[in-house]
């Protein structure tokens, strides 16, 4: 069974950097991990859920939503079967609950439909 694992949330002040890490294990072989998109998504207190970022299976394509574009920055280590979120220039609309999924493809976007497992999230606050 598949699961994630975020970490790296907190509280930090506006301006400031937070790097979320996500570890994925369960797979039928490691090497498994590298064959899917993995995607960063959150979730405001009273918000639906939004996409943040995705990368693909290989770490060659990457997507960011709009409103964190330039300041987070999505990587991956297929060796490790980790996926990091840097986010940099943190406001406080930044806030919520981020949520690593494992798409069922190696190229998603930021569609929740196309990721099939999700971990249990950390929490972001940006507050002075």
């Amino acid at each position: 069974q598949v699961q994630l694992v975020e970490s790296g949330g907190g509280l930090v002040q506006p301006g400031g950097s937070l790097r979320l890490s996500c570890a994925v294990s369960g797979f039928r072989s490691p090497v498994y991990f590298s064959y899917y998109a993995i995607g960063w998504f959150r979730q405001a207190p009273g918000k639906e859920r939004e996409g943040v970022s995705c990368i693909s299976s290989s770490g060659g394509n990457k997507q960011y939503a709009d409103s964190v574009k330039v300041r987070f920055t999505i990587s991956r280590d297929n060796h490790e079967n980790k996926v990091y979120l840097q986010m940099n220039l943190l406001k406080p609309e930044d806030a919520g609950a981020y949520y690593c999924a494992v798409a069922d493809r190696a190229v998603a976007d930021l569609t929740s439909r196309q990721y099939s497992t999700w971990g249990q999230g950390t929490q972001v606050t940006v507050s002075s």
